[in-house]
């Protein structure tokens, strides 16, 4: 019988000797993430329950990474009961202030997530992993404490949607706008509990920053999942320091059945921009010119990661940010802040008159390290601008590439990276 990538995954984590999209399965964890916003739930109703010990200590993360640095004293409770479950079970996998990061850029980053693996995480942007070549999903945190315990997940088979990229990128093009288009062409419940499934030559030529942008914001079309084939990028970025080779290579047979089946010529693709206040409101960055923006954001876990912080600092070095907007820069790990202070890139932020600040999903979720204000505007290389998702309910939040959040802080309004370079 033919099947899917995400097919092969899920069957090969349960015990049964087949599966159709549609079926309900009990499938084996590999691993189970919480945050400080999340866990705390979790650990609640796993120790309302009574259980005495996790499934498996290695096999569980925790990441405090929203409102960390704690910003106030409720979040700082808020982390303390992950320390506290950590500590009294002994998980491997916790990190503290000072070797944290966005959990779904640290995760792959400490190898403990890939290919092949079945992920679940009480964030339902947990289906960045998918760019491994992983079954990943978000889930609710009874879910999650579910899986604490018994290492296992409820799961409806998905439907999957094959969507094609041929053709060849532009200048200051990458997965952010490829998943931006996308989800403008088929809106945000286009892949209602589907896996999205993308492939094509683009996506084979796609760095690795670039597929964890596109499997990150599966979700805002509402996916189940997203998913892209591991190929030799992935191993080669899987052999890296700190990073562990193992995983199973599952690619979709050739006669493997769709859902639907989606066609894009990437070369046609100018660098997008979402408005408020949905993800699916998508066009080129050009058609937002007469746009001011009082606050641009680089960051988060869909494009905080190292490439994303160069292409940055290619448009902005040697710049200003224009007076009139605040430039908040978070690298995405403590790792990639160490690679972009080495590389002279925080350099460039600080002489432009921009911010670098530590990681953390900060303003992204409205939490902190630049909340939005009434009537303010922001352009973000975040993954959602739902009204007031960055602060007031009156605010606003434009999604974009980090080339478009570049060059929109030095002109103080939307703008095309080709316009200041």
């Amino acid at each position: 019988m033919p099947y899917t990538i995400t097919e092969k995954i899920l069957l090969a984590h349960t015990d049964k000797k087949s599966i159709s999209p549609g079926d309900f399965i009990y499938a084996r964890l590999d691993m189970a993430l919480g945050n400080d916003i999340t866990a705390p739930i979790a650990i609640k109703e796993f120790e309302s329950t009574g259980a005495r010990k996790v499934f498996d200590r290695k096999k569980i993360a925790l990441v405090p990474d929203h409102f960390t640095p704690g910003k106030d004293r409720k979040s700082a409770d808020q982390a303390k009961i992950l320390q506290r479950f950590a500590i009294k079970h002994r998980i491997k996998n916790y990190f503290e202030i000072g070797r944290m990061g966005v959990e779904h850029a640290l995760l792959p980053e400490q190898g403990i997530v890939g290919p092949g693996d079945l992920i679940i995480g009480a964030d339902s942007h947990t289906c960045t992993y998918g760019a491994l070549g992983a079954f990943s999903t978000g889930v609710g945190s009874t879910d999650l404490a579910a899986g604490f315990i018994t290492g296992c997940v409820w799961l409806k088979v998905p439907e999957t949607i094959k969507f094609v990229f041929k053709g060849r990128l532009g200048k200051w093009v990458g997965g952010k706008d490829l998943i931006l288009h996308t989800i403008g062409d088929i809106g945000v419940d286009g892949a209602l509990y589907k896996a999205m499934e993308f492939t094509g030559e683009v996506i084979r030529g796609l760095p690795i920053d670039d597929r964890f942008s596109m499997c990150n914001m599966a979700i805002e079309a509402g996916g189940k999942s997203g998913i892209i084939e591991p190929d030799e990028v992935t191993r080669k970025y899987i052999r890296g320091e700190g990073r562990r080779v193992k995983g199973v290579f599952f690619k979709s047979d050739k006669d493997a059945r769709y859902c639907d089946v989606r066609e894009y010529d990437a070369g046609k693709i100018e660098p997008q921009v979402s408005a408020p206040h949905l993800p699916s409101n998508a066009g080129p960055a050009r058609k937002f010119k007469k746009v001011s923006v009082d606050q641009s954001v680089i960051g988060s876990c869909t494009n905080g990661r190292i490439s994303d912080l160069r292409i940055a600092a290619k448009v902005l070095k040697g710049k200003k940010v224009n007076s009139r907007t605040r430039l908040i820069i978070l690298p995405a790990t403590q790792r990639i802040y160490l690679q972009a202070v080495n590389e002279g890139l925080a350099q460039i932020f600080l002489n432009a008159g921009g911010v670098f600040s530590t990681p953390s999903c900060g303003p992204c979720l409205g939490g902190h390290l630049g909340v939005l204000g009434k009537g303010e505007a922001a352009i973000a290389t975040t993954n959602r601008n739902f009204r007031g998702r960055m602060g007031h309910p009156d605010s606003e939040v434009y999604l974009s590439n980090p080339a478009v959040a570049a060059a929109s802080a030095i002109k103080g309004r939307i703008a095309h990276p080709d316009e200041v370079r």
